[in-house]
């Protein structure tokens, strides 16, 4: 049976193990697990920043997300950034991604939350797929970063 929860500090290894896996896939960003392990950290001790959810089939875990928490002017109210979504790659194709998005879904509903909005790699034909297939639209917005220090 598949479940969805809040993860825990009990689940940074698992974790940070699924963000190596986005993050070979993502051209902007390389898998360094030290800082992976800090910003999951971070979280957990500060829980109003994000909520990191897990995709478990009874105690394995098959996927995560990552829920940035923020508040936007244009819907007037609180908004999604999902930072962060990954299925295990050898349980991919299955029908997972969209169960776990419809529980996604459904807690930021639930919750009050006006807009989810994700970015994607341009290259990445299936995720792109995936998102337009559960009801995304592209923006006409183009990500830009600035980022104030090299690590």
């Amino acid at each position: 049976m598949l479940t969805v929860s809040k993860a825990g500090k009990k689940d940074i290894e698992e974790m940070c193990l699924l963000l190596q896996e986005l993050f070979t896939l993502e051209k902007d960003f390389t898998p360094d697990w030290d800082k992976q392990r800090r910003g999951l950290e971070f979280i957990l001790d500060n829980p109003h920043y994000a909520i990191l959810l897990l995709l478990k089939k009874g105690e394995e875990i098959l996927g995560m997300a990552n829920l940035l928490i923020t508040v936007s002017t244009a819907t007037g109210g609180k908004v999604i950034l999902l930072e962060d979504f990954i299925i295990k790659k050898s349980t991919r194709r299955k029908g997972l991604g969209k169960y776990f998005w419809g529980e996604i879904k459904k807690l930021a509903q639930k919750e009050g939350y006006a807009r989810i909005t994700l970015l994607v790699d341009k290259d990445n034909r299936p995720a792109q797929g995936f998102y337009l297939s559960q009801g995304f639209k592209k923006s006409n917005m183009d990500c830009w970063r600035y980022y104030l220090y090299q690590s």
